[in-house]
């Protein structure tokens, strides 16, 4: 519940429920009519506890009225249940109803698109006719199909034509809960109706005071107001951005909690910006009750269950079902972080490739992976709605996700808005419009139309000091202060646009909401909320992609009528001394290492922390499962294609011309096809693929050369080995060749390289500081050899980049890595040096807090 207002802070309410209310005292008793037989009608459900609060207040003794809604009041008097095609209000029903009548009216095609915009516009004719009694509906019908356009076949608004005719037939021809409130029976039971107008005339209302003639009263609450004497103080704060906005509206808030002006309002003019500012009011220990709520569908709840249906697609990726499996709670944690590692670690993008992995030899992985595969396809056929209902339900309770739901007061609301509680799916039986088979996709796609159009009001827990609310619903209502934030011209327009394609003459024949009845009605609200006794008014210059913004003109205007001052910022400053974080220095001496890579000792060169968090801790990245091919995916592509091309060359049968092209294309099809690469990804790989005739080419050319000089393929992806004191130097050599022109051949060690041939270049021209040849020419144990990068260009041009004398460079980096880990035995500080471009892409950056030093 909100905290009760202090009678001093609010007396302005209490003089318009002075004024409201005595006139309709004033009418009962004029008519002659029993409290107990007259009802009042409030523009909005939140005013009905406030109206029988005040009323108490000022007639302790006997009857009071009944304060209602027309939806309240309406329901109370008959339990309406929505048959056939009635417009329901319900977007679960409205959404199947307006595709069965796109069907229907030949544009089956066309449904997906136009589905939305028929409910959008049958919605707003919804009011309009069930203002109208029952019996009236025909004759108000024809005069207003008249309104319309017919559809033309050639028009280019042919479907907006289309659907504004359906949407009226479907509007006229629909019953309505409030129907019942113009059975006769009700007027004989009701001695007189009074209703209190809110900021625009409510057409029903309006009808309903036309049946009750005299005994009928219309008292408008926004004009009562021009009664009370105000002496509101309004402050107005100008933000820079966004969060500064919300953190002096949190400010404000506070200001007026600990000065005793409570209940505060806070004004939802931009949904984000308010959950911030609650955010902000959370974390100070300020219980706030939200009135306005948020979209059903971005509740943690709403995920969770979208998770299932994504994770069922045919097409689903691996990340989509990682991410339901996470959070099935009958899911062994342990196996699914392992099958996770493995899908990443070999960036399986697709989970119908995963399914289709042998995990023969992790007996755990294969129970999960079978599992999972067959809980989708408990949701891959299709069926119709109720069925489907069911099969959610049954996964739901199979995983057991059904009991986190219900446990939940979102998941609670997501259920009963899916109609996934048991009993609910019998409201489609036998209803036509349900009985449509849906593909898994639709059903999917109805789920989340459901899920948007629904709404999620967090329950109350005690007395809350502050309230978020409408501007609208701050009429008569007793609040101490008012916190406006998002009052820019962006978020508070003064005159919004109405909803809906209607034109300007059909709005005012139909009895539409116009451009000039919406600004009547926000300068109603806006007027009404400034009649609070503190108000701050708080707004942005510039919004989130620097585009710079101006205060409202509601806002402007309070400027130039001199009614309001600038405000103070009430945040507390505070003074933060400087702390630097310094750069780590950890030692490695106790952490030891039995294996030394090429690429590991590059680390502890470029940075010792990068080595020590990487290498002595074995931190690592979690690879993305990502569908689409990068470069260094061409290359790894590439070295296996060379690798396999040249061994089907020196296992053929002497003397046999091989046709190189044909074969090197043969080998990279193989390559293709064993990676998956022509199937689903073949879009990604497609860049690479049409520049292979350039690079097969290019790399013909220089093999013929290479050949000539003498040079002969001995092996590729040759694993190497070679103890070094207490360490082992491990390698892969991408290719071992013998060179030779006149006598025994000399070994010569490739490395493919994919980059820039100026990167290359630039590799053997820094010497001893390139690490990687030397230390493949580390792995092998021959006094004479040579050592070469081939880059293989995809322009066409392949070139070998030899390292002059690599065996003193050997040399020297086999003295350099004893004495570096001698320095680390002995307790040497692994510094991060945070410089260069090796920083730039570092997985260690987080840990070393780089941009914090």
């Amino acid at each position: 519940m909100t905290v009760i207002a202090k009678s001093d802070h609010c007396a302005g309410a209490l003089a318009l429920w002075q004024d409201t209310l005595g006139e309709v005292a004033a009418q009962i008793q004029r008519v002659g009519a029993h409290p107990a037989r007259s009802v009042v009608l409030v523009p909005y459900a939140q005013l009905m506890p406030w109206a029988q609060h005040y009323w108490g207040l000022l007639h302790p003794d006997g009857f009071a009225p009944r304060f209602e809604t027309t939806r309240n009041w309406a329901r109370q008097l008959d339990a309406f249940v929505p048959q056939g095609d009635d417009l329901a209000g319900d977007i679960g029903r409205d959404t199947l109803t307006a595709r069965a009548l796109l069907d229907r009216a030949g544009l089956a095609a066309q449904r997906d698109m136009l589905a939305a915009p028929l409910q959008e516009a049958a919605a707003q004719l919804a009011s309009v006719v069930a203002s109208v009694p029952p019996q009236g509906r025909d004759a108000w019908a024809a005069s207003a199909r008249l309104l319309l356009p017919g559809p033309d076949g050639g028009s280019a608004l042919r479907f907006e034509a289309v659907v504004a005719r359906i949407a009226l037939e479907w509007a006229a021809a629909s019953r309505y809960a409030t129907d019942v409130l113009f059975d006769q029976g009700v007027r004989g039971t009701v001695d007189a109706l009074i209703v209190l107008q809110g900021f625009q005339p409510d057409p029903l209302v309006l009808t309903l005071l036309a049946n009750w003639g005299e005994r009928g009263l219309l008292i408008p609450l926004a004009s009562d107001l021009a009664s009370v004497s105000s002496t509101a103080e309004i402050a107005l704060h100008s933000a820079q951005d966004a969060e500064d906005e919300a953190q002096r509206a949190a400010a404000c808030v506070l200001a007026h909690v600990s000065a005793g002006r409570v209940p505060v309002a806070l004004a939802a003019n931009d949904r984000a910006l308010t959950r911030r500012i609650s955010a902000h009011l959370s974390h100070r220990g300020i219980a706030v009750r939200d009135e306005n709520g948020w979209t059903l569908s971005t509740t943690r709840s709403a995920a969770q269950l979208m998770t299932a249906l994504k994770a069922a697609a045919w097409d689903a990726s691996s990340d989509d079902v990682l991410d339901w499996l996470k959070h099935v709670p009958l899911i062994d944690r342990n196996a699914l972080a392992v099958l996770e590692q493995a899908l990443r670690r070999s960036a399986v993008a697709s989970w119908s490739a995963a399914a289709g992995r042998d995990w023969d030899s992790k007996p755990q992985l294969t129970a999960l992976v079978a599992q999972a595969s067959e809980w989708q396809e408990g949701l891959r056929a299709g069926r119709a709605l109720g069925p489907w209902l069911v099969a959610l339900r049954a996964l739901l309770r199979t995983t057991g996700q059904w009991e986190t739901l219900e446990a939940d007061a979102a998941g609670a609301r997501v259920l009963s808005a899916l109609r996934l509680q048991d009993g609910q799916d019998a409201e489609f039986d036998g209803w036509g419009a349900a009985a449509r088979r849906m593909s898994l996709q639709e059903f999917t796609r109805w789920v989340n139309e459901v899920l948007e159009a629904a709404r999620f009001v967090p329950p109350s827990e005690g007395a809350a000091p502050v309230t978020v609310l409408p501007l609208a619903q701050l009429l008569a209502r007793p609040f101490a202060a008012l916190v406006l934030p998002g009052c820019d011209e962006k978020r508070l327009q003064p005159a919004p646009e109405p909803p809906g394609e209607w034109t300007q003459a059909q709005r005012l024949a139909l009895a539409l909401p116009t451009r000039e009845s919406q600004e009547a009605a926000q300068r109603a609200a806006w007027h009404s909320a400034l009649c609070t006794l503190a108000v701050d008014v708080l707004w942005r210059t510039g919004d989130e992609g620097g585009e710079p913004l101006l205060a409202s003109p509601l806002v402007l205007a309070l400027h130039l009528d001199g009614t309001a001052h600038e405000g103070a910022d009430s945040r507390h400053q505070r003074e933060v001394l400087a702390a630097p974080t310094p750069r780590p220095g950890p030692r490695g001496d106790a952490l030891g290492l039995q294996r030394l890579s090429s690429t590991a000792y590059s680390d502890l060169r470029h940075c010792p922390y990068r080595f020590f968090a990487l290498r002595l801790l074995g931190l690592s990245e979690s690879d993305e499962l990502s569908a689409e091919v990068d470069k260094r995916d061409f290359g790894n592509w590439l070295h296996e294609v060379l690798q396999l091309f040249h061994e089907q060359l020196r296992d053929d049968a002497p003397g046999a011309p091989p046709d190189r092209s044909t074969r090197l294309d043969q080998a990279a099809h193989t390559v293709t096809h064993r990676h998956g690469l022509a199937g689903g990804a073949e879009g990604d790989f497609l860049p690479f693929s049409a520049g292979w005739p350039q690079v097969r080419d290019g790399y013909l050319r220089w093999l013929a050369q290479h050949e000539d000089a003498g040079g002969a393929f001995r092996s590729a992806e040759v694993k190497a080995s070679q103890p070094l004191g207490s360490l082992q130097l491990v390698g892969t050599i991408d290719r071992i060749d013998g060179v030779s022109s006149t006598g025994e051949p000399t070994v010569l060690v490739i490395d493919y390289k994919t980059e820039s041939d100026s990167v290359t270049s630039k590799r053997i021209a820094v010497g001893a500081e390139d690490t990687q040849l030397a230390f493949y020419a580390a792995l092998l144990s021959h006094d004479t050899l040579r050592a070469a990068y081939v880059n293989v260009g995809e322009r066409g041009e392949t070139r070998m980049h030899e390292q002059e004398d690599v065996v003193h460079l050997r040399d020297l980096l086999v003295e350099g890595i004893q004495h570096d880990f001698a320095q680390i035995a002995a307790g040497a500080p692994l510094t991060a040096l945070g410089e260069g471009a090796v920083c730039e892409y570092c997985a260690a950056r987080g840990l070393c807090r780089k941009d914090f030093w």
